[in-house]
């Protein structure tokens, strides 16, 4: 299984909104090294829910519920379909995860503007440990 860290403000989509909804196309990423990453993500694989822009946190967990497929709104891009897995205890802020030393590497912290992410193992388990689950 691998990990990955999404991005998106809560004015635009919303942890509550994919809770409401109960499963969404990923699709609007027009990175490069973003549609990569969609790319790589398999089915089950577990996603960390980053609220952008203006609350700064990760709220919720879901998994990948389908694999990586052309994006409807423009097939030269890349969608994968999430569903939520589990909202969190605690979210989880910016500032803890800067002030975190062994999350100094997260791609979170250093590519700061890349809307999805891969996350290791080992960030995964801290950051659940962060927020209390």
């Amino acid at each position: 299984m691998n990990y990955w860290l999404v991005k998106s403000e809560p004015s635009v989509y919303s942890w509550k909104q994919l809770l409401k909804d109960k499963t969404t196309c990923w699709d609007g990423v027009r990175n490069y090294a973003a549609r990569l990453h969609l790319r790589d993500m398999k089915k089950g694989d577990k996603v960390l829910f980053y609220h952008s822009n203006t609350d700064l946190h990760i709220t919720g967990i879901a998994r990948v519920a389908k694999e990586a497929y052309p994006d409807p709104k423009d097939n030269e891009w890349t969608a994968v379909d999430l569903v939520p897995f589990k909202t969190l205890k605690t979210p989880v802020t910016l500032e803890q995860i800067k002030a975190e030393k062994k999350l100094k590497n997260m791609a979170l912290v250093r590519i700061g503007r890349l809307s999805v992410s891969p996350v290791t193992h080992d960030e995964f388990e801290i950051i659940s440990k962060l927020s209390g689950s």
